[in-house]
């Protein structure tokens, strides 16, 4: 069927505090609502097992769980764990998941209310205390250890919505969660997407520029949006994992372009922690372009 005969579709709703959103072209006999209760499912189970916000998620599950002691896990988590525990290697600890104590400390996540901020005292070293067994799908921590996915996990949810998309057989689309989107393809007409980058202002939405993407996933962190005031400064929740504080370098934004949506997240928050491009001490990751903004 030619591309001109596709009927271009909008599908949203809520997921991880926020809002996902998908455009796509389609034939004509493409069930819509099918394909959008797909689409929930997939953001919805990716919520549900990685959100620190909900007692009962798998992540939640194996924060709570004693030192030593296996975890069975789904496939998905373990693949996200895996994949972020290989990112921490390859950033020299950069991005690292597990600051969830430190991220309360300072008022930021579910803890924000548990921990007294200011700090949460040393930890140990994430890749090397938690393990994992592919093979039984399952995770042991060595020591204590507070995981924190949302540096990745908004990236996978997107991916999963770029999943369900190519299974259903389409070629020309664009997905999101927040500020992490992935293309699948250019336009029907072979444009790419047009996506905006916002200026690292707090308090405001002002765009300050945009570029074009095809077949290729774009994440973004920022020191400038989610952020409180401790102490008469205002403070990022987004961590340093060697101080265990709020970033506080002289880039207030980047942006990744990467293969998947996942990788673009993390890597987006490793170079933001890390504060150079190329970055230092680590070897570029493959496939990847930043655009590092300032204030």
């Amino acid at each position: 069927m030619s591309t001109k005969s596709l009927v271009r579709l909008t599908l949203n709703g809520q997921t991880m505090g926020t809002r996902y959103s998908v455009i796509a072209y389609a034939e004509p006999s493409m069930d819509v609502q099918a394909l959008g209760r797909e689409l929930h499912a997939a953001v919805t189970d990716v919520d549900a097992v990685m959100s620190n916000w909900k007692a009962d998620s798998d992540i939640s599950r194996l924060n709570r769980a004693q030192i030593d002691q296996w975890v069975e896990l789904p496939e998905s988590l373990i693949h996200v764990l895996e994949t972020a525990l290989a990112i921490e290697a390859q950033s020299m600890g950069a991005f690292d998941i597990g600051v969830g104590a430190a991220v309360g400390a300072w008022g930021f996540g579910p803890l924000a209310e548990k921990i007294a901020s200011g700090g949460a005292g040393p930890r140990p070293v994430t890749r090397e205390t938690l393990e994992l067994d592919r093979t039984r799908h399952r995770a042991l921590k060595h020591g204590p250890l507070s995981l924190d996915l949302s540096g990745i996990a908004k990236g996978y949810g997107v991916d999963q919505l770029g999943d369900v998309l190519k299974a259903e057989g389409l070629s020309h689309w664009l997905a999101s969660i927040d500020g992490e989107v992935r293309a699948g393809g250019p336009k029907p007409d072979g444009t790419p997407w047009t996506i905006g980058l916002e200026r690292p202002v707090i308090g405001k939405r002002e765009l300050s520029g945009v570029i074009e993407i095809g077949e290729m996933a774009v994440a973004t962190s920022g020191s400038y949006r989610q952020c409180r005031e401790v102490g008469g400064r205002m403070v990022s929740h987004t961590i340093d994992p060697a101080t265990g504080t709020p970033v506080a370098g002289k880039q207030t934004s980047v942006t990744v372009l990467a293969p998947t949506c996942m990788e673009a997240d993390a890597w987006a928050t490793a170079i933001l922690v890390d504060g150079v491009w190329p970055p230092r001490g680590f070897p570029a990751p493959s496939g990847c372009e930043a655009i590092v903004l300032n204030a």
